[in-house]
């Protein structure tokens, strides 16, 4: 039956999409195992029966088979289609567990829990899915192809861009574990980069580090570092309250250092003009806190 299918192709259903097929097609597309041309959009079961792939409809979940519905009874598992596919991905290979772990942390579980009811946005915030859900047509009027399609394009590059990411992060994890080997109060870089989730990937809840340093568009950073990467907002050492929200002079006099350019009002950022002056105040705030 297989060998008569169409290769390359998904089929899904036609109508009101929503942010799990289109989101499921996109990943088949962006991992070169479906063409954006051969998305087929139908519930008649002989068109369905002639794709390689179908996602979210068809009332079949089997791997083998590449069927991926989660509508019906038999199926109890927690994804939606994007779920599905997915795990699909990781199963052949084309994706590793920390991958995995990252596009369903940050896109994917989402999707599969608002699919299946399990969340609904509050007043105020658009998720994923409302964006997407955004793109059909009127109410009262049919969901053409070529809404379908902008949808579909969005989530190909948000999801390109969410790898992109992800290997960006990746690479900067030597440059991380090179800084905290120095087992300092500082993190130093010689440039931006993925710091802080790679920080804590590697043990940084336990390491003595409070600050990271590192050079951007001409002026210097002093961070503070977050107690955990869910306390992300909060910081082990903030900087003196007198500092919050000045600037310049102003920063200066305060302060009594040099080359005071910024301090967030809440007290985990501070911007200097040079290496050597935010390498001052970093020994400021550790002698005025009792670090050193």
């Amino acid at each position: 039956m297989e060998n008569m299918r169409i290769p390359r192709s998904v089929g899904t259903h036609d109508g009101s999409f929503h942010a799990d097929e289109v989101t499921a097609c996109a990943l088949l597309i962006l991992f070169n195992l479906i063409d954006e041309d051969k998305v087929v959009r139908t519930r008649s079961p002989e068109k369905l029966a002639e794709c390689e792939y179908v996602c979210d409809v068809g009332g079949v979940y089997s791997i083998e088979d590449k069927r991926f519905d989660h509508h019906q009874v038999s199926y109890e598992g927690p994804w939606s289609s994007a779920g599905m596919i997915l795990d699909y991905l990781k199963r052949l290979e084309l994706i590793d567990t920390e991958e995995y772990q990252f596009l369903n942390h940050s896109l994917i579980h989402g999707i599969d829990e608002q699919d299946n009811g399990r969340f609904f946005s509050k007043e105020g915030f658009c998720s994923f899915s409302d964006i997407i859900k955004i793109y059909n047509s009127e109410e009262g009027k049919d969901s053409s192809d070529a809404d379908f399609f902008f949808a579909l394009r969005f989530a190909l590059d948000l999801l390109k861009r969410l790898r992109s990411k992800f290997r960006y992060d990746r690479m900067c994890r030597d440059a991380v574990r090179s800084a905290m080997e120095k087992d300092d109060f500082c993190l130093y870089f010689d440039r931006p980069l993925a710091w802080q989730e790679n920080f804590f990937f590697l043990g940084g809840e336990n390491h003595p580090a409070a600050f990271v340093c590192f050079p951007t568009c001409g002026q210097w950073i002093l961070r503070g570092i977050p107690p955990t990467l869910e306390r992300r907002m909060e910081v082990r050492v903030p900087f003196p309250e007198s500092w919050a929200g000045l600037l310049g002079k102003e920063l200066e006099e305060v302060s009594g250092l040099p080359g005071a350019i910024f301090c967030h009002k809440g007290l985990f950022l501070s911007v200097w003009d040079s290496q050597d002056h935010c390498r001052r105040a970093l020994q400021w705030v550790l002698e005025h806190r009792g670090l050193v």
